[in-house]
């Protein structure tokens, strides 16, 4: 049997590389612009190398009974690794992937094919465009995950995107966001001020060194108009390989500081990550 190979091509993003992991037969890291975007095992969708998808796959294991499907928007799809884990462990579920980057499409579809009957469906389209324009009331979780290279693009960081990703939920569902910044958590703050400012209850998921301000990270922000049970996702996030701290209430309010919302016409992009954060070779 030949040896995967990398594979190299241009991406209306950049550069996007796969690269095959040695130590798994089927399994490959998805970079741009040598930023990791994804890693899928494609002969085990629950195998997650990422801390941060780790724990996005825990604010799904506990958003629902143990196996029922659910309604999953998520935008920005990478090489589908949250869409093949929400599949594999909850069979049933119909979930949309929004994707801009066309090339990257194709890429993923070409070389890493999702299963038959899986129930996800890519559409290349821009995020902010496609939750304005979603159903309302029409989907259990909205999964944000969008960053053009390492930052997070401007206009899904404001209160009018914010009201449009909660009309878009069912109620009781859940907006969880992948974003990353370091201390003094100018951009963190502001973004737990935007979506205080439309949802009624907040939480953050990331690594202690991450909220002690010892590093630049990701950290998961969760949002939903119903209380959030954060006993067994603490749990979860605690006892993971890769351990992290679930805060709410006042932890948040020190992390807001003296931040605002953000709307429109002053958003800027998250801010881009110190050399060597996330890049790999």
């Amino acid at each position: 049997m030949n040896e995967p190979i990398p594979v190299l091509r241009a991406v209306d993003g950049g550069t996007a590389k796969l690269m095959p992991d040695v130590d798994h037969e089927r399994a490959w890291l998805l970079t741009v612009d040598g930023a990791p975007q994804s890693y899928v095992d494609l002969d085990d969708p629950t195998h997650l190398e990422f801390e941060y998808v780790r724990r996005l796959a825990h604010v799904v294991d506990c958003a629902a009974d143990e196996g029922a499907p659910l309604s999953v928007l998520h935008l920005g799809g990478g090489a589908l690794t949250l869409p093949r884990y929400i599949a594999a462990t909850r069979p049933g579920s119909r979930q949309d992937v929004v994707e801009y980057d066309a090339g990257l499409v194709a890429l993923v579809a070409e070389h890493l094919p999702l299963p038959d009957g899986s129930g996800v469906t890519v559409h290349r389209d821009d995020a902010r465009e496609w939750v304005e324009h979603a159903a309302a009331d029409s989907v259990d979780m909205v999964v944000a995950d969008v960053f053009g290279g390492s930052r997070v693009p401007a206009h899904l960081t404001t209160v009018e995107y914010a009201r449009a990703a909660e009309r878009v939920l069912r109620p009781g569902g859940v907006y969880a966001a992948n974003i990353a910044d370091g201390a003094p958590f100018t951009f963190l703050g502001s973004q737990l001020a935007t979506f205080a400012a439309v949802f009624a209850e907040l939480a953050v998921i990331a690594e202690p060194s991450v909220l002690r301000g010892r590093r630049f990270g990701n950290a998961v922000l969760l949002a939903s108009q119903s209380p959030i049970d954060t006993g067994p996702l603490a749990r979860r996030t605690a006892s993971d390989a890769f351990p992290a701290r679930v805060e709410r209430g006042a932890a948040l309010v020190r992390l807001r500081g003296e931040a605002g919302p953000v709307g429109d016409a002053t958003a800027v992009r998250s801010p881009e990550p110190p050399d060597g954060a996330f890049t790999v070779g």
